[in-house]
């Protein structure tokens, strides 16, 4: 079976500009592209001499006299030898010097996807799919290395062989010849494209039954516990099956596809080589044309349908090379929507007073939060509180700049935050979050995340404020304790602990912490409680809250619903007013009596 029964990758339009946006990433060695390219056309020049030494050398043979029985052939022998040597080292060099070009574009292309993608903001990150997200960047990728050698080490030198080929039978060998060849290889590559563009139905069918045969039975193993709950075993089997069915019959139609094109590329060879080798055996007759005429003839054909051979797989990988470049390209050109002004402020705040003046927001037109005005004093915490919905954590992604206000402004310092960098803005704010995501990594060096030139004594120093001393004196590994994926090798208030102390590291003059108990039991909620309260010392604290009882030693609540500040004060302030922190309090409390008990 040919290659083109074996690609059945993605398939898309054939996307040329697609070239015109790869053209800048090659041009960094245009040295090493231009002696590549020499080293091409040199390597065909040698492949399209091959054919001439072997007419002489059959002519030879043919003609000479007994005295030069030995010498001139073997010198003809020894020169097809070293000419088809030659052609294979040309090729080597060509290889060696763009495979650096391709390699460096590849390298820069993908560096240059990644920083992209960190800068997008946060709703293209809500949206994503991250396995098709790697899928694309990674065929991206490899669609780069294919068309650059595929393009550069098949299709140019096929086409200037073919062109070389096509001039010498015209000129050689009359008009006859050349019209063979050419309408053998036009009849050739149009019948490769018309039929491969059919096959594309059959070869998407197969590869999206295939996908769906494998997602059931992945899912359904997954899930292997529900199956046997309910004694769905056949129902699961008898899914699966009908996946498997429809795959069979695409994978039939797809392998008779298959026929017909390997089938008529063949007819077509087998056409145009019995009509070439036809005439030349009829020139031969007549004494116009040399037996080695007849040799040199039938190489060229040989040498120039073996490339085309190959036509249907590399139109097909060059389809789907094409798309997968131009999907990564569209990642590219994707555009964040908070971006930093031209003359940002590059200096990170460092006393850390934040201040909201009438900070209104909306998302995907629904309000989050309208006139929103409160003051957090540097060094001071203040905590905000309010029912589900009412916009607590919005707060903290627009401290952050995940987003821009509507209205409004939120200050650091008495600075515009939309004024500073983002990079500086966020040197200037450690968060604990409330679901903390750890790296696959040791409990150390997810600590050092917080600043990654952080010394060892610094680590330990964090740790200790993080109340994570005798956790990690109790593990075998101590700190090179290994977290698991997402640290699911730790608990819920293991986890919290490592992002206090990773947030202490930062040695940022604003901490956040974004409901960071939420999910603790009570006696976790303790241990993490004061923990908090030793991180935040000297620091300026924003506490976004929904356990109340977590907040009651904070400078000043701010109890927010549907969007809008309805109350604050104190603790004690607060409930004295017997408004909604009151009732979400004695709620709280009614909740926490019934699960004592």
């Amino acid at each position: 079976m040919r290659p083109s029964a074996y690609f059945e990758g993605p398939v898309g339009k054939l996307n040329w500009h697609v070239l015109r946006l790869l053209w800048p990433y090659l041009l960094e060695f245009k040295a090493r592209v231009l002696l590549a390219m020499i080293c091409l056309i040199v390597a065909k020049i040698a492949s399209v001499g091959l054919p001439f030494i072997l007419k002489e050398l059959v002519d030879t043979l043919d003609k000479q006299s007994a005295a030069q029985i030995i010498a001139v052939p073997i010198g003809l022998v020894l020169a097809y030898g070293m000419v088809r040597l030659l052609n294979v080292i040309i090729g080597e060099i060509r290889d060696t010097l763009f495979g650096r070009v391709t390699e460096r574009a590849i390298r820069r292309l993908g560096r240059a996807v990644f920083e992209h993608l960190h800068r997008l903001d946060l709703d293209f990150h809500l949206d994503r799919r991250t396995g098709g997200l790697s899928r694309d960047i990674e065929r991206g990728t490899s669609g780069v290395s294919f068309l650059m050698r595929f393009m550069v080490f098949n299709i140019v030198p096929t086409l200037l062989e073919i062109a070389l080929v096509i001039g010498i039978f015209f000129y050689n060998y009359g008009v006859s010849f050349a019209l063979i060849t050419l309408f053998s290889v036009v009849a050739y590559i149009g019948y490769s494209i018309v039929a491969t563009e059919w096959r594309t139905g059959y070869v998407r069918d197969a590869a999206r039954a295939d996908s769906l045969a494998n997602t059931r039975s992945i899912d359904s193993l997954l899930n292997y516990e529900t199956v046997k709950y309910f004694n769905n075993e056949e129902f699961e089997s008898q899914r699966y099956d009908s996946a498997l069915e429809q795959w069979e019959v695409a994978k039939r139609k797809n392998r008779l596809s298959l026929f017909a094109l390997n089938g008529g590329q063949a007819l077509i060879i087998a056409v145009a080589m019995t009509a070439m080798m036809g005439l030349a055996a009829y020139e031969v007759s007549q004494g116009s044309m040399t037996i080695g005429d007849f040799v040199l003839i039938n190489a060229f054909m040989m040498q120039l349908f073996i490339p085309l051979n190959f036509l249907g797989f590399v139109y097909r990988e060059i389809r789907g090379a094409l798309a997968n470049i131009e999907r990564m390209f569209d990642i590219l050109a994707k555009q964040p929507q908070v971006l930093d002004h031209v003359d940002a402020i590059e200096a990170s705040p460092t006393v850390g007073a934040i201040k909201f003046t009438d900070v209104s927001f909306h998302y995907d037109q629904r309000a989050i939060l309208n006139s929103v005005s409160f003051d957090v004093p540097a060094g001071k915490k203040i905590a905000v509180v309010g029912d589900s919905g009412a916009g607590k954590s919005t707060i903290i992604k627009l401290l952050f700049r995940f987003y821009d206000v509507d209205r409004g402004s939120i200050t650091i310092d008495g600075i515009d935050v939309r004024q500073l960098s983002q990079q500086a803005l966020r040197r200037s704010i450690a968060v604990v979050p409330q679901d903390t995501v750890l790296f696959n990594d040791s409990i150390y060096e997810n600590i050092r995340y917080g600043r990654s030139d952080a010394t060892h004594d610094e680590i330990i120093a964090a740790i200790k404020l993080a109340h994570l001393s005798d956790f990690i004196e109790s593990l075998p590994d101590k700190g090179n304790t290994k977290v698991g994926e997402r640290g699911l090798k730790l608990s819920g208030g293991e986890k919290q602990r490592v992002a206090i102390a990773r947030a202490v590291l930062k040695g940022a003059p604003i901490l956040v912490f974004d409901e960071a108990t939420s999910s603790l039991d009570s006696r976790s909620e303790q241990a993490i409680l004061s923990a908090l309260r030793d991180a935040a010392k000297g620091h300026t604290s924003l506490v976004v809250a929904h356990r109340l009882s977590t907040i009651i030693d904070a400078d000043q609540i701010v109890v927010l619903s549907k969007g809008k500040i309805v109350e604050h004060g104190t603790h004690a302030s607060l409930l004295a007013q017997q408004g909604l922190y009151a009732r979400l309090w004695h709620i709280q409390h009614e909740q926490k009596d019934l699960a004592n008990g």
